[in-house]
């Protein structure tokens, strides 16, 4: 493929509900969408899931612009590229930055998926028809509030709830949802919010059989993770700390994590989430894919990629309407009784609707 034309459009998105977590609280989204067109006119779609702070990962929408722009555009626009695969070796000289690459490459891959006239799960080797999702859940302002918020994603059929905790809003209240919920899938995530010296505190989490609980401990580590496992009954499942299958490779010989939730930003890109899928498949680990308050082409890169044999716990990638008052694609994602049905259409399987991306676009730019 040859590559004509880079658009890069910077959106903002307000928020249904503000999301809380141990980072602070998001009431709306500006992002960056890229569209990747070829010399016939078709184009390709992704976004970058990198946030206006550096809270999660040190990335931001501006340093995302800037190495986009400076190093990662000219690289793609002067090579002859046969397949995505080959765009990561292209970057792989650029270090980190991956939320930018990741974006970049996505729509790549969903470029190369319409030009083959198949779907992007179809492309990147996918065999599920139909996938499970979960709700996640921020931190409330009450646990009465967290109650009504479970009931409503239990009413609608989602297949695990994950609900977020920080010192103070972790063991108490995890013990209130288990009496009132006793046998829902349940999982935590605490974004890094505690230390090793935090493990007897933890440890009491073991009582409420947990699913998982996610990143309890700093976001690059994988030593102290390691010997938090060893001492609890918990299975850890690593985010933050997971960039590339190198990364997976030391952690899983260390023993610091039983579960591994993919993110295809954090960890550069569909090709490096695939080699990490195919790893854990080896070793027997399930993977899950997590969520980043998306619009509804992020999602549907989330979609294409758990379709993939070893996604075999329910992700993040709820509908829509939870998280945006109208999305940026048509249809919009939505979910039945917790299920999402993969699209067969050609690309993303999504269209990406110009009124609603122009209505919501701070900054556009072309790069022929």
């Amino acid at each position: 493929m040859k590559i004509r034309r880079v658009i890069i459009r910077r959106l903002k998105l307000d928020l249904v509900y503000p999301f809380t977590t141990s980072f602070g609280t998001v009431r709306d989204r500006e992002f960056l969408v890229v569209e990747i067109q070829n010399e016939d006119g078709i184009s390709g779609w992704a976004e970058s899931v990198a946030s206006s702070d550096p809270y999660y990962k040190e990335e931001t929408v501006k340093t995302n612009l800037h190495i986009m722009e400076d190093f990662l555009i000219p690289i793609i626009q002067r090579e002859q590229i046969m397949h995505p695969d080959e765009v990561s070796q292209l970057f792989s000289h650029i270090r980190g930055n991956y939320m930018a690459k990741a974006a970049l490459e996505g729509a790549i891959w969903d470029l190369y998926a319409r030009e083959k006239n198949m779907s992007l799960a179809t492309a990147l080797g996918g065999v599920k028809k139909q996938i499970e999702v979960g709700l996640s859940i921020g931190i409330q302002d009450s646990t009465n509030e967290l109650f009504r918020k479970i009931e409503r994603g239990l009413s609608q059929g989602y297949k695990r709830i994950k609900m977020k905790i920080k010192p103070g809003w972790d063991v108490e209240v995890t013990r209130c949802v288990r009496k009132e919920f006793p046998t829902i899938p349940l999982m935590v995530d605490a974004n890094s919010a505690y230390r090793l010296e935090d493990i007897d505190h933890l440890s009491q989490l073991d009582e409420f059989q947990l699913m998982m609980i996610e990143q309890p401990l700093a976001h690059e580590d994988i030593i102290d993770h390691a010997e938090l496992q060893s001492r609890i009954q918990t299975p850890i499942c690593l985010d933050e700390s997971i960039h590339s299958v190198e990364d997976l490779r030391k952690a899983i010989k260390l023993g610091s994590t039983k579960v591994i939730n993919i993110k295809i930003g954090r960890v550069g890109g569909l090709t490096e989430a695939k080699k990490i899928h195919d790893l854990c498949q080896k070793h027997n680990i399930p993977v899950w894919c997590g969520g980043m308050l998306e619009s509804g082409i992020g999602r549907a890169h989330n979609i294409a990629i758990t379709s993939l044999p070893n996604f075999t716990l329910p992700g993040d990638t709820a509908a829509s309407s939870n998280y945006w008052h109208t999305d940026i694609i048509y249809p919009e994602v939505t979910v039945d009784n917790g299920i999402i049905t993969v699209p067969d259409e050609v690309g993303i399987g999504y269209k990406p609707d110009m009124n609603r991306i122009t209505a919501v676009t701070l900054e556009e730019k072309v790069f022929d």
